[in-house]
C-alpha cells in the first residue's frame, strides 16, 4: 500500500511539473530585452533598494513607451594614461596630495564628462611631468648640498609686482612678463602716447602656453581705433578673446554713442557711460536743414573725439585691472571699459602682457599678484601644518574642503592663520583641505607643490584649474569626507570666505546627521538661458524651467550619508554631471531624495555671501 502511495505520489507531481512547463516554454509572456545596466539596477541589495525597485517599475508601467536612460560609458581620454602612470616613483609622503586620484579616475574617463574635461586632463598630464621633473631635480640637489653641508636656494618665482619689459619701450614691439598669472584685484598699469604711426594700437594679455602648443590663447585683446584728424570714421574699443580651438570670438565694441554689450560686469557698465550717454544726447539734436545736419554731425563727432579717453599725441594712464567677474579698464581715473570672463579664460592663465601698434609706452607696471612665501622665512610653519587627526572616537565631526586656485598662495595663508586656527581645527576633530586643480605655469605647480609638502593640507586635482570643472572638485571633497578623512559632516566652502567654526559646531548639534543640506538655501530658481551670463545654461544641459533647492557656493554642508550616495552615483554612472557646483549639489541631493531617502533643507542666512559683514555683533557662520 505504501508503495502504491509513493508511485501515485510521485505520477502526480510528474504530471503537475509537465503542466507548468508547457504553460511557461510554450506559453512565454511578452517582454522585453533585459540590458546588464537594468539588470544590475534591478538587482536589490536591501530594504531601501527594493522599494526602489518597486518605484520603478510602477513608473514603467504608467509610462510603457519611455525608454530607459542609456547609461554612461568609459572613453580614452588623452593623457589619463600619463597621470596614473604606475612606474612613477611617489614616496608615501608625496602621495597624501593625491588622496583622491584613484576614485576619480573613472569620472574622467565618463562618456557624459564635463565638455572641458578632456583638455583639462590633457594639458594637467603635461603639467605634472614637467612638475615630476622638478621633484626629481630638488632631490638631487638636496642630496647634493647635504653632501657638502651647504642650502639650497629657492627664488621667489611669483613676486608680488613686476615692470621690467624684456625689449626697449620705443620698439613697436613691447611684452610684460606676469610670472604667476593674475589674481583678483590684480592690475596691469601702462603709461603711453598713442604716435600716430598706425591708426590702431593693441594691449594683449596672453595666456601660458605648453611649449608643444603653436599659439597661446589671448585672454583678452584690447583694441583702440583712433581714425585720422579729418576722417569721418569713429573712434572705436573693441575687446575680444582668441582660443586655438575656437578662433576669435564675438566682438564687444564701444563706438558712436553706443555698446554692442549691454551686461555689466561687477556692477560696472561694459562702456563707460558718460561717454555713451554724451554722444547720444547729442546726436538727439538733429536738424531738419541739410546744412544744420553736417554742422550737428560735425560737432557730435567732435564731441565723440572729446569724450573719447585716447587721443593722439596725449599722454594717457591706462590701468586694466582684475574683478570678480571680469576686467576693467580705467583710464585717466575714469572707468571706460569692462569685460567679462569668458569660459576657460580666465585671469590666472595670463603669462604675459603685450602692446603692438600705433603706441609709445613710457612704463608698465603689473602688482597685486599671486605672491608665493619663502617656506625656509616662515618661523611658525609648524603651528600652521595640518595637525594629526582624532579618530579615537570613529568619524571626525567635520571635514571641510576649500576650494582654491593655485597661484592663490596669500588666500590660504590667510585661512591658516585665522580660522583655521580654531580649537577644533587645532585639535584634530575637524579636517580642512584646500582642493586645487593644476596650473598651466610649471613655477606655480612647483610652488604649490612645495607648500603642499610643508603644510599637508592641499590636495591636488588630476585637471587643470577650469573653472568649467569645479564640479569635479565637488565629488573629491564627498570622496576626501567619506573615504581618506571620514567625517559625520562635510562642508564645501571657497578661499575667500571666514567661517566660525566654533558657532557651527554648535548650530550642527541641533541638525540630523541624515539627509541633511545646511546653507543659504535658494528654493525657487531658473537656469540662465542668456548666453553672456557665467552661469549659462543650455536647454541640452537642463532642460527644466526650475532648479531644485541648492545651497549657494561660498559655504554649504551635507551629511556624510548624503555625500556617500553622491561618491557611489558617479562611481556606478548613475548621476549627472552638471557644470554650477552648488546647483550640481542641488541636483544630486535631490536625486537622493528621488530614491526614497529623506531630506532635511536647513536654509541659514548666516551663511553671508554678500560680501564683507560690518556687524560686530552678528554671529554669522561664513
Amino acid at each position: 500500500m505504501k508503495k502504491w502511495s509513493g508511485g501515485t505520489l510521485i505520477l502526480v507531481l510528474s504530471f503537475v511539473l509537465l503542466v507548468r512547463y508547457t504553460f511557461i516554454v510554450l506559453h512565454p509572456t511578452k517582454q522585453t530585452k533585459q540590458s546588464a545596466y537594468d539588470f544590475f539596477r534591478n538587482h536589490v541589495r536591501n530594504d531601501t533598494e527594493a522599494r526602489q525597485t518597486a518605484a520603478a517599475a510602477k513608473s514603467k508601467i504608467r509610462v510603457n513607451a519611455k525608454r530607459p536612460e542609456e547609461k554612461p560609458f568609459l572613453i580614452d581620454v588623452k593623457g589619463l594614461s600619463e597621470l596614473y602612470d604606475g612606474s612613477v616613483n611617489i614616496s608615501r609622503k608625496d602621495s597624501y596630495s593625491l588622496a583622491t586620484w584613484t576614485q576619480l579616475r573613472a569620472v574622467l574617463a565618463r562618456s557624459d564628462a564635463l565638455p572641458e574635461t578632456a583638455k583639462g586632463v590633457e594639458e594637467a598630464s603635461v603639467a605634472w611631468r614637467e612638475l615630476l621633473s622638478v621633484i626629481k631635480r630638488d632631490e638631487f640637489l638636496q642630496i647634493k648640498s647635504n653632501a657638502s653641508n651647504a642650502n639650497v636656494a629657492n627664488d621667489i618665482k611669483c613676486p608680488f609686482a613686476v615692470s621690467t619689459f624684456d625689449e626697449p619701450v620705443n620698439s613697436s614691439r613691447n611684452v610684460l612678463e606676469i610670472p604667476c598669472g593674475l589674481i583678483e584685484d590684480s592690475s596691469v598699469t601702462l603709461i603711453g602716447i598713442p604716435n600716430g604711426k598706425n591708426e590702431t594700437f593693441q594691449i594683449e594679455l596672453e595666456g601660458a602656453g605648453f611649449v608643444h602648443e603653436q599659439k597661446p590663447p589671448i585672454i583678452l585683446k584690447y583694441s583702440v581705433y583712433l581714425p585720422e584728424e579729418n576722417s569721418t570714421k569713429e573712434p572705436v574699443i573693441i575687446q575680444n578673446t582668441w582660443t586655438s580651438e575656437a578662433g576669435w570670438g564675438k566682438e564687444e565694441k564701444c563706438f558712436r554713442g553706443r555698446s554692442t554689450s549691454n551686461i555689466q560686469v561687477d556692477g560696472l557698465a561694459s562702456c563707460n557711460e558718460r561717454l555713451v550717454g554724451s554722444t547720444m544726447e547729442k546726436s538727439q539734436n538733429v536738424s531738419q536743414s541739410v546744412t544744420k545736419k553736417q554742422n550737428n554731425s560735425s560737432m557730435e563727432h567732435g564731441h565723440v573725439r572729446e569724450n573719447f579717453p585716447f587721443m593722439e599725441g596725449n599722454l594717457f594712464s591706462a590701468t586694466l585691472w582684475t574683478g570678480l567677474e571680469g576686467f576693467h579698464m580705467t583710464v585717466n581715473g575714469r572707468h571706460e571699459t569692462s569685460f567679462k570672463y569668458k569660459e576657460n579664460l580666465e585671469p590666472w592663465l595670463v603669462s604675459k602682457v603685450r602692446v603692438t601698434g600705433g603706441v609709445s609706452i613710457l612704463s608698465g607696471i603689473a602688482k597685486g599678484l599671486p605672491v608665493s612665501e619663502d617656506l625656509d622665512l616662515i618661523i611658525d610653519v609648524d603651528q600652521l601644518k595640518a595637525p594629526p587627526l582624532l579618530r579615537k572616537k570613529g568619524r571626525l565631526v567635520l571635514f571641510v574642503g576649500v576650494f582654491s586656485t593655485g597661484n592663490n598662495f596669500e588666500r590660504r595663508m590667510a585661512l591658516r592663520r585665522s580660522w583655521m586656527q580654531y580649537q577644533a581645527v587645532r585639535s584634530g576633530s575637524v579636517a580642512v583641505r584646500f582642493i586645487i586643480g593644476f596650473h598651466k605655469n610649471a613655477d606655480v605647480n612647483h610652488d604649490l607643490w612645495r607648500e603642499a609638502q610643508a603644510y599637508g593640507d592641499i590636495q591636488l586635482m588630476p585637471f587643470v584649474d577650469y573653472y568649467s570643472l569645479i564640479s569635479l572638485k565637488t565629488i573629491a571633497v564627498c570622496i576626501l569626507g567619506t573615504k581618506v578623512f571620514p567625517a559625520k559632516y562635510i562642508m564645501k566652502m571657497d578661499d575667500d570666505a571666514f567661517v566660525r567654526i566654533d558657532e557651527l559646531l554648535l548650530s550642527l548639534k541641533e541638525k540630523t546627521a541624515n539627509g541633511l543640506l545646511y546653507g543659504l538655501i535658494s528654493f525657487q530658481s531658473s537656469p540662465h538661458r542668456n548666453t553672456d551670463s557665467k552661469w549659462y545654461v543650455s536647454n541640452k544641459e537642463w532642460p527644466k524651467d526650475s532648479y531644485p533647492p541648492w545651497a549657494h557656493g561660498p559655504g554649504y554642508i551635507i551629511s556624510r550619508n548624503s555625500a556617500k550616495f553622491i561618491v557611489q552615483g558617479h562611481q556606478r554612472k548613475d548621476l549627472k554631471l552638471f557644470k554650477l557646483e552648488d546647483v550640481a549639489m542641488g541636483i544630486w541631493i535631490e536625486n537622493y531624495k528621488d530614491n526614497n531617502s529623506k531630506v532635511k533643507y536647513f536654509t541659514d542666512d548666516r551663511f553671508y555671501n554678500a560680501g564683507n559683514c560690518r556687524s560686530k555683533n552678528a554671529k554669522y557662520l561664513t
